[in-house]
């Protein structure tokens, strides 16, 4: 059996940027990433992504993916993110998120910059959001479990 662990932690100082990988992420109790565009007092506080899901768009040809390309806060592996129902709590690292969307509309109808290259991105059906109920400091390497479904 696996492990699902976290790959990587990605910010961005801005909204509709690619995120960058850090070493370490300091996550604030119902505001999110500090330092992050997509931080604050609302239910999209944190976004996930699977790194399986990043190896399924490099599969149809998208060359030179890399973490944060789909502008996720956390690159998870090994669980399925999209499987668990909204409400969930994630403890990762010492870091707890609730779940609070599953996916979401590609930036308004327009497309992030993925959809429009291939015609088709993983974040709007298999991305997921969440609010930070406990904070702290994440790790890439830290695990990941799911705390209550």
């Amino acid at each position: 059996m696996s492990v699902a662990s976290v790959c990587a932690i990605n910010i961005s100082l801005n909204k509709g940027e690619i995120k960058t990988p850090l070493e370490v992420g300091e996550f604030i109790i119902d505001h999110g990433l500090k330092g992050d565009a997509h931080a604050g007092k609302w239910h999209r506080q944190v976004s996930l992504l699977a790194k399986e899901s990043i190896d399924e768009m490099t599969a149809m040809g998208v060359e030179g993916l890399c973490f944060g390309n789909f502008a996720e806060n956390i690159t998870t592996q090994g669980i399925v993110l999209g499987s668990l129902p909204i409400g969930s709590v994630l403890k990762c690292g010492d870091v707890e998120l609730e779940i609070t969307q599953i996916g979401k509309e590609c930036h308004a109808g327009q497309g992030c910059q993925i959809m429009n290259k291939v015609g088709r991105c993983v974040m709007p059906t298999q991305g997921i959001f969440a609010r930070v109920v406990k904070p702290g400091f994440l790790y890439p390497g830290d695990s990941i479990e799911v705390k209550h479904v």
